[in-house]
């Protein structure tokens, strides 16, 4: 292993093949967002087909998760591998030989744009379990359940399409950012609007010695930073299931393997973004509830059992409520409001370290009874106008804090699910990239 290899292994990183179409591709037809998006809206991804076409695209390489309940998905999954082995064999792909990509993403509501690293991820160093103290874990729980149908779809893939996007927790900005400053002296690798809304997407090429020894050192600096005993390098944003899905393949590959050959086979790691928490263009957003079905006096029967006691204040309007649950005075904070108009929580001795795990302690306690139903709802305004039709309760959370999220992984293991979003449906990922996993 060279001197370079070793450094980027100890912070569970590794250059990787990366390959994206040729010239001749038109790259605005070939780039589609996450699978797991717009999967109640079969009509967005009938009309990305129709766009798409007889051309090539990353469309023809994914399983839409919208699809997923159809009946015989073997007939998709084949269809899938066939076409990745005909682009293949159709030397469809430029491949930039171990590399990483420098990526720049803006959006309609994002012109100054995120910035990303495309890496290959070690997933040895990665463990979803709940109590996980790897380097790589989850932040939110994670839905066994989900792994099988997405493992018949990977297991016998010949290339990765990456969606998945992983949290660092860079404050001095040393790992991505001084590669943003440079960006100019970098090899562009592609440049293209994306369809449906998606806004833009730029890459550069990052590959000489020196560039991924400071990136090493940088990711290195923060690990040592960290206890010895929780080492929390690298936080899930978005994807977790698909990470997880790669991590249970690579552990049934693992065991036909021998110790030497599993240090090179190409499913052990997984291809990925990284992106600073602390970047200015990183939207991080709370995640509401509406519960149907309910009234206030119950859903303050539940709230006293995952709290010592509780105050509530009346507030006049959304915006009031806003600011009261966002102010920082070390109180435990939440949003409510029904027909009759808008209120504040505040917790004494919550259960949980935010109030989406006291939230959801509670709703989980209305679920089992089956006394409501809940909906995770983006954006304060949706949850407010639902909240307050007869018979519903809206329940808004405060703002995800970037400074102390990675703390409250460390503290809590995982924070509670439905959480917080990397930006809407048409800000995710979407696939470009690609790189072979079998040998």
């Amino acid at each position: 292993m060279s001197n370079v290899a070793q450094h980027l292994a100890k912070v569970a990183l590794k250059r990787a093949d990366i390959m994206i179409p040729k010239a001749t591709v038109d790259l605005t037809k070939w780039a589609v967002v996450a699978c797991d998006q717009y999967t109640s809206e079969p009509e967005y991804w009938e009309q990305v087909k129709q766009l798409v076409g007889d051309n090539p695209s990353t469309l023809n390489l994914i399983y839409p998760e919208v699809y997923l309940e159809e009946a015989h998905p073997e007939k998709r999954i084949e269809t899938i591998n066939a076409t990745m082995k005909h682009y293949i064999q159709e030397d469809l792909f430029t491949v930039y030989k171990n590399a990483f990509f420098l990526v720049h993403r803006t959006t309609p509501s994002s012109k100054i744009g995120r910035w990303g690293l495309l890496v290959a991820l070690d997933l040895e160093q990665y463990d979803y379990a709940p109590d996980s103290r790897s380097m790589i874990r989850a932040t939110e729980g994670t839905i066994l359940s989900r792994i099988p149908p997405r493992k018949e779809i990977r297991k016998n893939a010949p290339l990765e399409l990456p969606h998945i996007m992983v949290l660092i927790n860079d404050e001095r900005r040393s790992v991505i950012e001084p590669l943003a400053k440079k960006k100019e002296s970098l090899p562009l690798a592609y440049e293209t609007e994306l369809m449906a809304g998606g806004g833009a997407l730029k890459a550069w090429v990052v590959d000489s010695d020196e560039d991924m020894l400071k990136i090493a050192a940088s990711l290195d600096g923060m690990l040592d930073a960290l206890p010895q005993d929780n080492p929390l390098l690298y936080a899930m944003g978005d994807g977790n299931h698909s990470l997880a899905t790669a991590k249970s393949c690579w552990m049934d590959i693992r065991e036909t393997l021998t110790e030497e050959e599993r240090k090179e086979h190409p499913a052990r790691y997984a291809l990925v973004e990284l992106e600073n928490i602390f970047d200015e263009g990183l939207e991080f957003e709370p995640i509401h509830r509406v519960l149907f079905g309910l009234d206030q006096h119950t859903f303050e029967n539940e709230l006293v059992k995952a709290c010592a006691h509780f105050e509530k204040e009346q507030v006049s309007d959304l915006k009031s409520l806003d600011a009261a649950i966002n102010k920082e005075d070390g109180v435990q904070k939440f949003g409510f409001c029904d027909k009759s108009g808008y209120q504040v929580y505040s917790l004494a001795e919550p259960k949980a370290s935010i109030a989406a795990g006291t939230l959801q302690l509670i709703i989980d306690s209305l679920l089992e009874q089956k006394i409501a139903s809940v909906d995770y709802i983006h954006g304060k305004d949706v949850t407010a106008n639902l909240g307050s039709k007869e018979g519903n309760l809206g329940l808004i959370l405060p703002e995800v804090s970037k400074s102390t999220f990675f703390d409250s992984i460390i503290r809590d293991n995982a924070l509670p699910r439905k959480t917080f979003s990397m930006g809407e449906a048409h800000e995710k990922r979407y696939y470009m990239e690609a790189r072979k996993i079998q040998r």
